[in-house]
């Protein structure tokens, strides 16, 4: 039956490759059952109701990816995502979180609708290969905002606007001491090195006598909280548009990138340079973010650590069925979860946007009219605490160097079309 499903042969494999894959990718990208619902919790969201949404959501995109795709790419919510919905539409723009929800499910149904139609392909082209590298750095230095801000590193400073905190209180000093356990593993090659970095400064963290025992396992928590909580009506008001824009396009170029990347690293990319399946992987990245907000979390999306499953063996979409199955049984060690303090996920937060930092080295720096736009990307990202504006300050700056600078002609119509929307959502909606 699986080598009828999967082609396994086909693809030189086997069930048991494929199932090593599966665990693999899941002790590899386990941290976002933990930092998810802890992420979403600040935007006022049932912490256990995000966690079962989380793993629920996190399932149904490994089956559609693995059943229907055949892809060895796992999903869940994504990071950067979460946090955009977070701190840059709830908190930092007022919306309420069934509103963001709605956002995140309107999204999700646009994002279909580009996959059917094939304008993402348009989308993709038409958008400079400059812009995707500084928005994936751009989010992994708000990231890295949010994770010091949770530690207590960074904390508001009425005279400089920030400072650094007491590195020698509880919360900084596990928080750092995870990081490096991270960094240490990872080197390492230790299976699972983030998830068990985070449950060593948990232990530790119960040592001290700052984080109080709930148990291990027990029967899945209510969904009831988030379960179809979104409003979608919110997210047709006008101001909402670019909330709904930066989902879809962070999403869009994020999944497009890690299908790449991991077909790449699993030689499955055609002659042509082509991901095989690649309407049908979009397709179910898109639906699993519909399911996600309809349960209750944000954006889900293709995850890069799927590559840890490759480098393991893993070529079908077996693999992604595993990962699946294995966010289901997570479900039931909801008070686990639930024991886990910020500072023992703001190391793996911190080392996240550490990843998504690599862009950097390909932006070609002697060229102001391509720096320039990255620069102001990677520092506004964090320093408005939003991604939209990241990205709509971004887009503005990079046409403005191309047509100032005189290389107008290198750019497509298209930017330039996205750049003056955005400049007059600027002048007249923020």
């Amino acid at each position: 039956m699986l080598e009828k499903l999967f082609r396994l042969s086909e693809f030189g494999s086997n069930v048991r490759k494929e199932l090593v894959a599966g665990v693999t990718t899941f002790l590899t990208m386990a941290y976002i059952i933990f930092v998810n619902p802890a992420m979403l919790a600040d935007a006022g969201m049932d912490y256990n109701a995000v966690f079962v949404a989380t793993c629920v959501a996190a399932a149904i995109g490994c089956f559609i990816m693995g059943f229907w795709a055949n892809l060895p790419v796992a999903l869940a919510p994504g990071m950067g995502l979460n946090a955009f919905f977070t701190y840059g539409v709830v908190l930092g723009m007022g919306y309420t979180w069934q509103a963001a929800l709605g956002a995140v499910f309107l999204s999700g149904l646009v994002f279909i609708a580009l996959s059917l139609f094939k304008v993402r392909e348009w989308i993709i082209n038409a958008i400079p290969a400059t812009l995707k590298k500084a928005i994936a750095a751009g989010i992994g230095a708000f990231l890295a905002l949010i994770a010091l801000k949770n530690a207590g590193i960074i904390v508001d400073n009425p005279a400089t606007l920030v400072g650094m905190g007491d590195l020698t209180e509880l919360s900084p000093a596990l928080a750092i001491l995870g990081f490096f356990l991270i960094v240490t593993f990872v080197q390492r090659n230790v299976p699972g090195a983030v998830m068990l970095a985070i449950m060593a400064v948990t232990v530790l963290g119960l040592l001290a006598g700052d984080v109080q025992y709930a148990g291990i396992a027990s029967a899945p928590p209510s969904l009831a909280p988030t379960f179809m909580q979104m409003d979608v009506a919110a997210a047709f008001d006008i101001a909402m548009i670019s909330v709904v824009f930066a989902f879809l396009f962070v999403d869009l170029f994020d999944t497009s990138g890690t299908l790449i990347a991991v077909s790449q690293r699993a030689g499955l990319v055609t002659s042509k340079g082509e991901v095989p399946r690649l309407g049908r992987a979009l397709l179910a990245d898109s639906t699993a973010s519909v399911a996600g907000a309809a349960l209750g979390t944000s954006t889900t999306t293709s995850y890069i650590e799927s590559a840890s499953g490759v480098a393991a063996g893993g070529r079908t979409g077996l693999t992604a069925v595993t990962v699946g199955v294995l966010f289901l049984l997570a479900i039931f060690f909801a008070p686990l979860a639930g024991m886990i303090p910020a500072y023992a996920t703001a190391g793996a937060i911190f080392y996240v946007s550490v990843l998504m930092m690599f862009t950097l080295k390909e932006v070609e720096w002697d060229d102001l009219t391509e720096a320039a736009p990255v620069a102001v990307i990677l520092l506004m990202t964090p320093l408005t605490f939003s991604i939209a504006h990241g990205i709509t300050l971004g887009f503005i700056t990079y046409a403005a160097a191309k047509l100032l600078g005189g290389k107008h002609k290198e750019v497509n119509i298209s930017v330039f079309v996205i750049a003056a929307l955005l400049l007059l959502k600027v002048i007249f909606l923020d």
